[in-house]
């Protein structure tokens, strides 16, 4: 057994996009039609640039599988660019407002930021949600589902109750192209996203996923490392343009007092055989996470995303090459990438999830996860018998 894990190499005008994912253990069944459906997923959405129409990324596997099923080695996903120019593209010397061209530049020490942007770009997120799907081909063996969302773009809110239903969520968001469960505001969020394209503007958002189906105990308090809700904010926090992450009720509760915040505890024998094992709660403020570790609730996790930096009509800038001013360089971009973060966001939340669970339950083959999974289960359910039986 190894530890779960996975790189992404390549360049958003290069020849192609790589994922490289270790630890899987052999015997898992890959749904590509899966992988493909996410990573369409994620070129969708209202706002997106003409460079959507020009990809049509669909998953090469090129190791690790044999017949559709892993077989323990290394799995490479490999994405083809169809927009190979990065030995064409023009130099970019008039760094954007917002994104890395700058600080690359100096970094890497070149005038032109054409060396940064082609990695930092967001085509790198494709390979994200490559792997992501192929670790919920995983998950679904353990009936954990992760379903995102497009929570608010620029003023336009949706209202989605906690106690909704993840399966119903993931059916209505499939109705707008804004990925929005709630169908007035999706109405809305498209509103605002016309709104800045007709000043030569951007606008951002909030998105929102979902994880259910969880035992408590994935995670851990002992090593600040393996604490999950960290590793869920990275996973979410790293994607490009996010700028803020937060899990349950979040930066609401700094205004709150405790009574008012933290999830008082039931127990309902009739649940006993269910992911929470019987232990029930009057709310969800904590977001499914207590001490690093999964409570038995369902996991909510949130992430900002800022409007993107690249605007049509440019934002001023300093010229690397005279230093004198100048407008920002035009790239061809979106307006608004919300709906497209919202499939990225579930993906990398996927991940991190295959990896506790793997973490905690891991073996060589997927047989021997699933007995160590549920001799687990087993044994929680048995908490506490052996005093009653006294």
């Amino acid at each position: 057994m190894s530890f779960l894990d996975y790189r992404t190499a390549g360049e958003s005008h290069g020849p192609v996009m790589l994922a490289l994912i270790e630890g899987m253990p052999a015997g898992v069944r890959i749904d590509t039609d899966l992988i493909d459906h996410e990573l369409r997923r994620r070129q969708g959405g209202f706002g997106r640039s003409a460079r959507q129409k020009i990809e049509k990324d669909q998953i090469i596997i090129k190791s690790g599988v044999r017949r559709g099923i892993t077989i323990g080695s290394p799995i490479v996903l490999e994405l083809i660019n169809r927009d190979h120019r990065i030995d064409q593209a023009p130099a970019v010397t008039r760094p954007r407002p917002g994104h890395a061209d700058l600080a690359g530049s100096v970094k890497w020490l070149t005038t032109d930021c054409r060396e940064t942007l082609e990695r930092a770009s967001a085509r790198e997120t494709a390979a994200r949600v490559a792997a992501g799907a192929l670790a919920k081909c995983l998950l679904k063996r353990f009936g954990i589902v992760v379903g995102g969302f497009v929570r608010q773009i620029g003023s336009a809110k949706c209202h989605v109750e906690r106690t909704a239903d993840l399966a119903e969520i993931i059916h209505a968001r499939a109705d707008n192209e804004v990925y929005c469960p709630d169908p007035q505001a999706a109405a809305a969020m498209v509103q605002q996203i016309k709104q800045a394209s007709g000043r030569g503007d951007t606008v951002g958002g909030i998105v929102e996923v979902w994880v259910t189906g969880l035992p408590p105990g994935l995670g851990s308090c002992v090593r600040w490392q393996d604490k999950l809700d960290g590793r869920l904010m990275q996973a979410v926090g790293s994607i490009q343009a996010f700028k803020g992450v937060e899990i349950g009720a979040g930066f609401a509760v700094a205004g709150k007092f405790g009574s008012d915040v933290h999830d008082e505890m039931d127990y309902d024998p009739d649940e006993r055989d269910s992911p929470s094992l019987g232990f029930t709660r009057r709310s969800n403020n904590a977001g499914g996470l207590e001490g690093g570790m999964t409570n038995g609730q369902t996991v909510i996790v949130r992430g900002v995303m800022k409007p993107i930096s690249t605007l049509a009509r440019g934002l001023d800038t300093v010229d690397l090459e005279t230093k004198e001013p100048a407008r920002s360089a035009y790239e061809r971009s979106d307006i608004c990438a919300v709906p497209a973060a919202s499939v990225v966001a579930e993906n990398v939340v996927a991940f991190e999830f295959a990896r506790a669970l793997l973490a905690k339950f891991g073996g060589d083959t997927l047989g021997e996860v699933r007995e160590g999974y549920d001799h687990y289960l087993q044994a929680a359910r048995a908490l506490g018998l052996d005093k009653q039986a006294e």
